[in-house]
């Protein structure tokens, strides 16, 4: 038997995978990221199975489980929030499965980045305007390397998705204001796919105080560039002047 490290999605029960559905209703054994995982995505397991939540367990405890579980033959499901490789601390577990010999497997899910993108109806990558996105944070119990500092990441004028920072929206601003212009476009999207989303859009010298108004303080991505603007060139993809391997170009 094995461990199987799943992608649950953003929040929405159906953004999670048909494969990642499946090895949850298969499991024996659940362990999920607490309250940043929807419960509902549990609501056709197996009878008898049993459900963990890590947010109230170390590593220790959480690798315990895992490792008797499969000792015993029984197939284990951790699930975490969004895709488990976007600061979902699986290394440290999947490194000591290794150790002991033990089999997994990783199930890549949807990232809150790319629902609130849906959300709020916008591309990232918009021609003329931005063809890099930086995923990023700002430090907290976890530190940033050096080099990695949102000042620094700033200097680039790339699209922007920080993570685990919207408490800290003020010094993120002003950060920001030493390389963007104070009226790029900024959006907050908390809870992305969940029932309770909310959208708030603003620009650098306003975001701050619309989002203290709304009392959000976690559980929320910040969005920075001109790609939540309405200015951008057309693609070249489906341009009738454009030739490429499947089509070629009007003439």
């Amino acid at each position: 038997m094995q461990v199987y490290f799943i992608g649950a999605g953003p929040g929405d029960p159906e953004l999670i995978t048909v494969k990642g559905q499946k090895l949850i209703a298969a499991a024996d054994v659940i362990i999920y990221a607490g309250s940043l995982v929807n419960p509902e995505l549990f609501s056709q397991v197996r009878p008898g199975v049993e459900i963990y939540n890590s947010a109230t367990m170390n590593l220790e405890e959480v690798m315990d489980v895992m490792l008797s579980s499969v000792r015993q033959g029984k197939v284990v499901a951790r699930v975490h929030t969004g895709d488990p490789s976007i600061y979902g601390a699986i290394r440290e577990q999947m490194d000591i499965l290794e150790k002991h010999g033990v089999p997994y497997e990783v199930v890549p899910g949807v990232s809150s980045f790319l629902a609130a993108a849906a959300s709020l109806k916008k591309e990232y990558t918009l021609p003329g305007v931005s063809q890099t996105v930086i995923l990023t944070r700002v430090e907290g119990r976890t530190p940033v390397p050096e080099k990695e500092r949102l000042i620094s990441l700033a200097e680039h004028q790339a699209t922007l998705c920080i993570f685990l920072s919207v408490h800290s929206l003020k010094e993120i601003v002003e950060d920001l204001k030493t390389a963007y212009p104070e009226d790029t476009p900024v959006a907050v999207v908390y809870k992305a796919s969940w029932p309770e989303e909310k959208i708030i859009q603003g620009t650098l010298s306003t975001i701050a105080k619309q989002v203290e108004e709304e009392g959000i303080s976690k559980t929320a991505l910040v969005l920075v560039g001109r790609f939540l603007g309405d200015e951008y060139d057309l693609s070249k993809l489906y341009d009738a002047n454009f030739s490429h391997g499947y089509r070629s170009a009007e003439k």
